[in-house]
């Protein structure tokens, strides 16, 4: 492993590389069972990275086949929750131990900054794993207060099979928040990594398996959402479904799961999160620079970015013009493999016509356009898009409304309290939301006001591993994917009733 991300150490790691492009069930490596590939694409030049296997039903039902087998058997599901926990540990520690290559996969793949992959992605990865994996033998059941002749146990079991559906924005995150839990509490999984994002998703499956993680309890089965996605949500054998994604597909689940074995499922969907700055702050520089990190941090394809800047008026040209500096200086777009780039490529160009096609609509509205509202690094052949930052953007303008996923900012004034959280609220969804005051009165008051899974306040944050991640409103429900609170997605509660002759 390296601590150090350079230039020559990217390049010298890119000539060695070898894509992992099948699919891993029960252990194993195969094809899918048509023989049917897709290309995935490096977003920064348009160029094909491999061919990757496309798993379709077939291919999910062995999967499944393998996972409850496993689970079954007691191999994972019944081993001691010490040695389950040595086995994550072990599986954390690989994860570290193939940084670089990890990083290098999730840039080439995604688009990704480097340096954002380098030095939070797969670290989280890790620590998301290492974290639970610490958990396993501190969770204990529980004895209800019965009468004196009765004892009555309340035992925490695992679900059995869980089938995880992750986005294409952050795939070794969401892989390691899925993963943790779901393991640690026994179960056997089966992923299905977005289509565009499968690379990494396959490389830890397989250093899982090196961990000494049994075969058939974790599998990937990489393919179209059509297909393999459809497949895994209406496979009857499955018993919950964990998905991070759209909110259009978010209810697909939902009816899957009806139509179906009511399978659980749990959703962390879209989110169009406010970031209210309030007239008595201080430190414009530093409320500048959580606000650019909040609206641009992965491109702005991340659900939790704050896409609407809600400022008092009386400040609103002040910060604005500390963030075009900061912009300017900070924030490069350029190669996602050069470290010192803050903005890579969007994923795909049908997404980066779609982000483009908003700014065309907001500037043929009359919105202004304070800086971006183009594609650029054109002659790369991948999908830039300059980062864009509209002024006095109304409450009901498309740009202030729908998810955008791209580097794309609605700056919207307001006079009062009450109006700010009105406007901050005026959303179907409720997923994330920042808050900025030097007044801690104002600070509690607003932040139990406003509807979303997480308030920040003087920063911009999703919290950490100890704290639950999840929304209000149409950004999902069942959705809490960190802390203890993950584990109540993949645990059921059993109770046992002995009367005391």
């Amino acid at each position: 492993m390296t601590d150090t991300l350079t230039r020559d150490a990217i390049a010298q790691k890119i000539k060695r590389l070898e894509y992992r492009n099948l699919a891993f069930i029960d252990g194993r490596f195969v094809p899918a069972r048509s023989g049917k590939t897709f290309p995935t694409l490096n977003p920064a030049t348009g160029e094909v990275l491999t061919e990757v296997a496309a798993c379709d039903t077939e291919d999910v039902d062995v999967a499944v086949k393998a996972a409850r087998r496993a689970f079954d058997s007691g191999v994972w599901s019944r081993l001691a929750p010490a040695e389950r926990k040595a086995i994550m540990k072990r599986f954390a520690d690989l994860i570290d131990e193939h940084r670089l290559e990890l990083a290098i996969l999730e840039s080439l793949e995604a688009g990704k900054p480097i340096g954002e992959c380098f030095n939070v992605d797969i670290p989280d990865t890790a620590n998301t794993i290492r974290w639970n994996a610490e958990t396993a033998d501190k969770l204990y059941d529980a004895v209800a207060p019965t009468a004196p002749d009765v004892v009555a146990t309340v035992r925490r079991e695992p679900l059995g099979v869980v089938g995880a559906v992750l986005p294409w924005n952050f795939p070794a995150m969401m892989v390691g928040w899925k993963l943790g839990p779901a393991l640690v509490t026994g179960n056997c999984v089966i992923v299905k990594p977005a289509q565009l994002t499968s690379l990494t998703t396959i490389c830890i499956a397989e250093l899982g398996h090196q961990a000494g993680i049994p075969a058939g309890v974790l599998n990937v089965v990489p393919g179209l959402g059509s297909t393999a996605g459809q497949a895994l949500g209406m496979h009857p054998d499955v018993d919950l479904i964990a998905f991070t994604g759209s909110t259009a597909v978010g209810r697909r689940f939902l009816e899957y799961s009806a139509a179906t074995n009511l399978k659980r499922v749990a959703l962390e969907l879209g989110g169009k999160n406010p970031q209210v700055v309030m007239p008595d702050v201080s430190a414009l520089k530093t409320v500048a620079s959580n606000v650019l990190a909040s609206a641009f941090w992965n491109m702005g394809e991340n659900c939790s970015a704050g896409s609407r800047l809600i400022v008092h008026r009386s400040i609103k040209d002040a910060l604005l013009d500390e963030m075009l500096v900061q912009l300017e200086t900070d924030w490069k777009t350029g190669d996602p493999l050069d470290p010192e780039v803050r903005l890579g490529a969007l994923i795909q160009k049908d997404h980066m016509d779609k982000v483009l096609g908003f700014i065309d609509r907001a500037k043929a509205a009359g919105l202004t356009a304070l800086t971006g509202g183009e594609q650029v690094l054109k002659e790369t052949g991948g999908y830039f898009v300059a980062p864009t930052i509209f002024d006095d953007v109304p409450t009901d303008a498309e740009i202030a409304r729908e998810e955008i996923f791209g580097p794309v900012l609605a700056v919207i004034p307001f006079d009062t309290e009450e109006e700010a959280v009105a406007i901050a609220n005026d959303t179907c969804y409720g997923l994330a939301a920042s808050l900025w005051s030097d007044d801690l009165s104002t600070v509690h008051r607003m932040s139990a006001a406003i509807r979303a899974g997480t308030v920040s306040v003087n920063c911009f944050s999703e919290g950490d591993i100890t704290t639950p991640f999840g929304g209000y409103k149409q950004s999902g429900f069942g959705g809490r994917d960190k802390s203890v609170y993950a584990h109540e997605h993949y645990t059921e509660l059993k109770t046992t009733w002995i009367k005391v002759a």
